[in-house]
C-alpha cells in the first residue's frame, strides 16, 4: 500500500493517534485557518461499519463487508443550517454525521478496519483528498501507510482514561445517555484492536512528531501543532 512519490502532488500534513487524542479537532480548526482540505478518515470506516449494520450484516463476515468498502453509497456535502454553511456526511442520502459520532459507530469502525481487503478498497479514497493548496488527513495510518511521503507527520496520544472523560463529557453536552465505564471499557477494546491488527496497525510513524495530550487542553495542543505546521511550511504563518 505504498505511495507512489509525485513533487508536484499538494503538501500533506498527517495527524494520528487513538480515539480522543484530539487529532479530529485539532485537524478540522488547522484546515479551516488554512484552506486546505480535511480528511477524517475514520468517518470513512464509520461510514462501512454503519452500513453493515443498517444491512444486518455480521461484522466478521469479511466479503460483505469489503464489497461495502468498495461500493460505498457515501458522500460528502455541505448544506445551509442555522449557523450557515456546514459539512455533512450522506449515506444512502440520508444525513448521517450525528450517527456516525455514536459510540456504536466508533466500535463497528475499529472491527472492520482490522480487514485487509477493506483498507485496500478505502485506500484511493482517501488519498484522492489531496488536493491544493493542501490537506490535513487525520486518523490512524495516515502517516504509515496512506500519505507516507507526508512533509509533516504528528502523532497525538493520551491516557485511556482522559480520552474516556473527554468522549463521556462530548457526548453528555449532546443530550446522550452514557456510561463513563463503559466507554472506558469500548475505548481500551478499540485500543487493543488498532494497536494489534496485522494490517496497518496504530503506531507512530518513524518520523512523526509525538504530543501527549494527557494534561492539554485541546486550545494548547492546536497551537503546538499549529507552530510545527508553520515551521514546516512558512507560508502558512500569514494564513493563522
Amino acid at each position: 500500500m505504498s505511495q507512489s512519490v509525485d513533487k508536484e502532488l499538494p503538501p500533506v500534513i498527517t495527524i494520528d493517534g487513538p480515539g480522543g487524542s484530539g487529532k479530529g479537532t485539532v485537524g478540522q480548526r488547522l484546515a479551516w485557518k488554512f484552506g486546505w482540505e480535511f480528511l477524517d478518515s475514520g468517518a470513512l470506516y464509520r461510514l462501512v461499519g454503519l452500513c453493515a449494520l443498517r444491512r444486518k450484516i455480521k461484522l466478521d463476515n469479511v466479503g460483505e463487508i469489503a464489497n461495502i468498502a468498495r461500493n460505498l453509497p457515501a458522500q460528502f456535502a455541505v448544506k445551509e443550517g442555522e449557523k450557515g454553511t456546514e459539512s455533512i456526511i450522506l449515506l444512502d442520502d440520508q444525513d448521517v454525521s450525528a450517527k456516525l459520532r455514536t459510540e456504536e459507530c466508533a466500535s463497528a469502525a475499529s472491527q472492520v478496519a482490522q480487514y485487509d481487503n477493506v483498507r485496500v478498497a478505502l485506500l484511493e479514497r482517501q488519498r484522492a483528498f489531496q488536493v491544493a493548496p493542501g490537506l490535513i488527513a487525520d486518523g490512524r495510518d495516515m502517516g504509515t501507510v496512506v500519505f507516507p511521503d507526508a512533509q509533516l507527520k504528528v502523532f497525538l496520544t493520551a491516557s485511556a482514561q482522559i480520552r474516556a472523560e473527554r468522549r463521556f463529557k462530548q457526548l453528555k453536552t449532546k443530550g446522550m445517555g452514557v456510561s463513563l465505564s463503559a466507554i472506558l471499557a469500548d475505548i481500551q477494546a478499540r485500543d487493543y484492536r488498532d494497536t494489534h491488527r496485522s494490517v496497518s496497525p496504530l503506531v507512530p510513524a518513524d518520523d512523526s512528531i509525538i504530543i501527549d495530550t494527557t494534561s492539554m487542553g485541546v486550545d494548547d495542543v492546536e497551537k503546538q501543532v499549529l507552530k510545527l505546521a508553520i515551521g514546516r511550511f512558512p507560508q502558512l504563518d500569514a494564513l493563522a
